[in-house]
């Protein structure tokens, strides 16, 4: 194409009802983005939310190899708006890339903007920082530490259990850098507390509860790391749905409540709900047999693939289908070496699996895969997966939705291009706008 701008700008052409945004909010999520010092932040004690780094790195390269973007952290995200594109605002989760094509940096008047290959596209927005964020615990650990918030505030992230008992090369799913990510920030002297304990997170909520007066956080995430054994005594149920217990009876129906965990057995499931969970993502990462064995080595020897979906269908007969919501990470379908040679093989592969689940009601979700340079995948994917796998996907998407007459999945914020606040992903950004989000 000679240029990324003529790439995007084919794309964009080839798939006119794709929204313009969301092509370029997915090419920022899988190739990342740069930042002149002129738009990084001044971490807790600025202006801008700086990037909280709530589970992943999310970034190509390690903390060492950032430069001053790992002394002043970037915003945890950006809006893009305006420019010759005319976009819409667009929420993009911030991955950063010191090599990308892609720039942040502020004009001659301060003003911050979107470049790519030098020229300006758009306008560019920077989180606040919340007046949460600027008050600690007793102990004086940070509401950012224990409670982050993304999505531009919609969503309180909640990783309990930093670390992953799926360990090493035969167990780690392939793309994922949860462990490493614990790692680089204790050994760059950063608090990054390991296991949460379950009264910190609630007076951390409560200093959200507090300050945040427009009620912006609407929905708390329950996460962490997969537990094969226990962890403080618990198994995996126990542990995460300790946390949804104190949480719901400390502060009834304020936020919607999700978890993220493997998908367990039935009675395991119907704990979570009588914990007072409401969403359940029961992940299914990527669809095709052999590329699920290959890529989640611990998942397949611990639980299976086949055993792992019949749970997900399971789980449905206790929140009903449409709160079950896996997430599978998009892109992975295509990593060498044991991935799809061909976009049109990519695509049918993974629409197989969205066709399965949302034909059981379950509408599954999307990460775009960010290739962090400290996982497998990563290292021989450096680039990711090309930018019109991750169109066409999100057109596949969509008719596989309107095929089975769904809609957006409830716990996302509003859907629609100018809408969406989900930032890891473009689905809700392509999602007709008319849509009401639902509620639980």
């Amino acid at each position: 194409m000679g240029s990324r701008t003529a790439l995007v700008e084919d794309l964009m052409e080839r798939f006119p009802h794709v929204p313009r945004e969301a092509v370029f909010k997915e090419d920022l999520l899988r190739g990342g983005v740069a930042f002149d010092p002129s738009a990084l932040s001044d971490n807790e004690g600025g202006e801008v939310k700086p990037k909280s780094y709530f589970i992943f790195s999310f970034d190509h390269g390690t903390l060492p190899e950032l430069g001053e973007a790992a002394l002043r952290r970037p915003p945890e995200e950006i809006i893009l708006t305006g420019g010759p594109y005319d976009l819409r605002r667009t929420v993009v989760s911030v991955r950063v890339n010191p090599a990308s094509p892609y720039r942040v940096a502020a004009d001659e008047h301060g003003v911050l903007g979107l470049y790519l290959d030098g020229r300006r596209i758009s306008d560019v927005g920077v989180p606040p920082m919340p007046e949460y964020y600027r008050h600690t615990l007793s102990n004086g650990k940070s509401v950012m530490e224990v409670a982050p918030t993304i999505q531009w505030g919609y969503l309180i992230y909640l990783t309990v259990f930093r670390v992953c008992q799926y360990f090493g090369a035969k167990e780690e799913c392939q793309y994922c850098d949860i462990n490493h990510n614990w790692r680089q920030h204790k050994a760059a002297g950063r608090p990054y507390t390991g296991v949460k304990d379950v009264e910190e997170v609630l007076e951390a909520l409560e200093i959200i509860d507090r300050y945040d007066t427009a009620k912006a956080s609407t929905a708390y995430t329950l996460t962490g790391g997969a537990i094969t054994r226990t962890v403080s005594g618990r198994d995996e149920a126990d542990f995460y749905g300790h946390y949804a217990k104190a949480i719901e009876e400390r502060f009834p129906g304020r936020w919607i409540g999700k978890v993220v965990a493997q998908a367990l057995p039935k009675d395991d499931v119907q704990r979570f709900k009588d914990y007072g969970v409401q969403i359940y993502h029961p992940n299914y990462e990527v669809w095709d047999e052999y590329l699920f064995k290959m890529y989640c080595p611990g998942k397949e020897r611990y639980v299976g693939r086949d055993e792992w979906h019949r749970r997900i269908l399971d789980s449905a007969e206790i929140f009903g289908a449409r709160n079950v919501i896996p997430n599978f990470v998009a892109g992975v379908e295509m990593a060498e070496p044991f991935g799809f040679k061909t976009v049109d093989e990519a695509i049918d592969s993974t629409t197989e699996g969205l066709r399965f689940f949302m034909s059981h009601g379950i509408t599954p979700r999307f990460t775009t895969w960010c290739p962090e340079p400290t996982t497998p995948l990563g290292k021989a994917n450096p680039q990711g997966a090309p930018l019109e796998y991750h169109i066409r996907l999100l057109q596949a998407y969509r008719q596989t939705m309107e095929d089975f007459g769904l809609s957006s999945p409830p716990g996302y914020g509003p859907p629609g291009p100018g809408n969406a606040v989900f930032s890891v992903s473009s689905f809700m950004d392509s999602l007709p706008a008319q849509e009401s989000a639902g509620t639980v």
